[in-house]
């Protein structure tokens, strides 16, 4: 089907070319959506007539989109999710989650204006394009983490993977101190318990000596 493009689309040309694509791509995207018109000679005389309209218009939510990208372009949100310990998500993050996510801080945008290139299926830093208008695009980072924690050492630039090692070494290192100390305990009461006869045996010396120092008399005489 040909059609004649209302604004720029990506990949297609610009506002007024007439261009030629596949009846369902039209049908289901560009003519509900406002972004292009059969390319009958009807509608070409049409939008010649409100070209003027459409390019102020175009540059007035150009206008306005180049103020948000300013201030959308580069901020990280934080979305929690489920993982496992080697940071494979349970699911994954949609376009939804990403624009409620920059919406909940304050941002209009609307899940139709993110752009995955592929599903987020892991836990870390992300970025994602955000299309503001057909001219204009800014880059948002999404911090997926399983905590409000975790996502700020991750901010702070710590993979997943740096994170589970250093769990797995504070794990070994208190294993090796609650060992340290039952090894100090059993030292210490085999230590108790090797002194114990040794008082004994003192004083049963001190029993067989007079206070003196004398040997004591025997109980019975040599016949």
């Amino acid at each position: 089907m040909q059609v004649i493009l209302l604004e720029r689309v990506a990949k297609l040309g610009q506002m007024g070319d007439v261009v030629t694509v596949r009846d369902g791509f039209a049908r289901n995207f560009l003519l509900p959506q406002g972004k292009a018109l059969r390319a009958s000679e009807e509608n070409i005389r049409r939008f010649e007539a409100e070209k003027a309209q459409l390019e102020a218009r175009n540059l007035e939510t150009r206008k306005e989109a180049e103020a948000l990208a300013g201030k959308l372009d580069g901020k990280q949100f934080v979305v929690i999710r489920s993982a496992s310990e080697m940071g494979a998500l349970y699911g994954s993050v949609s376009t939804r989650d990403a624009a409620e996510a920059a919406t909940a801080e304050g941002f209009s945008v609307d899940r139709k204006q993110i752009v995955l290139q592929a599903p987020i299926k892991e836990l870390g830093l992300h970025e994602v394009i955000v299309r503001l208008h057909p001219e204009v695009e800014a880059t948002i980072v999404l911090n997926v983490a399983r905590s409000e924690e975790e996502a700020g050492l991750q901010a702070s630039g710590k993979s997943i993977q740096e994170l589970a090692a250093e769990a797995e070494a504070e794990a070994e290192f208190e294993i090796a101190e609650l060992f340290e100390d039952i090894g100090a305990a059993a030292a210490e009461d085999e230590e108790l318990l090797g002194t114990a006869p040794a008082e004994d045996a003192g004083e049963a010396g001190t029993a067989d000596t007079e206070e003196d120092g004398s040997p004591a008399e025997a109980d019975s005489k040599e016949g």
